[in-house]
């Protein structure tokens, strides 16, 4: 067994095709099948169940994953910090965005980022913060943007600190432009499901204040409940962000909640164990930044 085995080996796991993981190593299939072969007549264990659907993983392919993943990664950040110092960065980043930053801050990042290090390849996981959190944990993710959870046993960076708007479309009847919590929980409102972090946030701050909201429809996807509420006469309390697109064209207002005001707090996790990878820290200086800047 030996480094190029393992490495090819987790991308595979990772990727879960043989044409996708030889892309990503930048080499020909043969050459990756060769060595996974390999691996599991060393091992004397099969590591992979062959499908239509592609690379299945076994029990043992998913037990070496989580023993590996940290070498790998930790084998990697030191092969940058020296490339780094030589030149030009390169390797490889692997950050989690939750889906309402991904969608409107992701791509302009991205375009600074590859021009800025055409050296490395990136891979972005859009999920539920708690997703991203266990992801860290477990290396699949070098670090990530999430919402700060109430218990976090990871290394933490204040990111942004960001209000929550209630958002209303061209047919709903007039809101002023500053609505206190108590007033908008008497709207019908579209929201993300119990399971979403948003979700979990709003009803936080409803129970602090003593109110139920009013919600008549449950979407996790953030661009659907902006279609809903612009097309039709609900509201909805989401972070200004996830809405920026459609609120800069007119396409929805926003009215300040006030009474309180909901507010998230976004943060940077990483292992504490684990230093981040300096690929995977100058993509996120990228974004942070560019989130800094489109809330300024």
């Amino acid at each position: 067994m030996d480094y190029r085995q393992i490495q090819y080996f987790v991308v595979l796991y990772e990727e879960g095709s043989v044409t996708r993981a030889a892309h990503r190593l930048n080499i020909v299939q043969p050459a990756l099948s060769m060595q996974v072969a390999r691996l599991e007549e060393e091992l004397a264990r099969q590591l992979f169940v062959r499908s239509n659907r592609g690379m299945i993983p076994t029990t043992h392919a998913t037990q070496m994953y989580g023993r590996f993943l940290p070498i790998l990664a930790e084998f990697e950040r030191a092969r940058a910090e020296l490339l780094e110092t030589g030149g030009a960065l390169s390797g490889h980043a692997r950050i989690g965005l939750p889906a309402s930053i991904a969608q409107d801050v992701l791509p302009a990042a991205m375009v600074e980022f590859s021009q800025r290090f055409p050296g490395v390849t990136v891979s972005v996981t859009e999920a539920y913060s708690e997703v991203l959190v266990q992801g860290v944990t477990s290396g699949q993710l070098d670090a990530a943007i999430v919402n700060k959870p109430r218990r976090l046993t990871l290394q933490a960076a204040p990111v942004l600190d960001e209000e929550f708007v209630l958002a209303t479309g061209p047919r709903h009847a007039r809101v002023p432009a500053k609505v206190t919590l108590r007033e908008a929980s008497r709207l019908k409102l579209v929201l993300p499901t119990r399971q979403h972090g948003l979700r979990a946030a709003l009803e936080g701050f409803a129970d602090a204040a003593g109110l139920h909201l009013e919600c008549v429809m449950e979407i996790d996807s953030l661009p659907a409940i902006a279609q809903v509420v612009e097309q039709g006469e609900l509201a909805t309390l989401l972070p200004r962000t996830a809405l920026r697109s459609r609120l800069a064209d007119g396409r929805l207002r926003a009215h300040r909640l006030v009474r309180p005001a909901l507010v998230r707090h976004l943060v940077a996790v990483s292992h504490p164990r684990r230093p981040v990878p300096p690929p995977a820290a100058s993509l996120l200086e990228v974004l942070v930044r560019h989130l800094r800047a489109k809330d300024g």
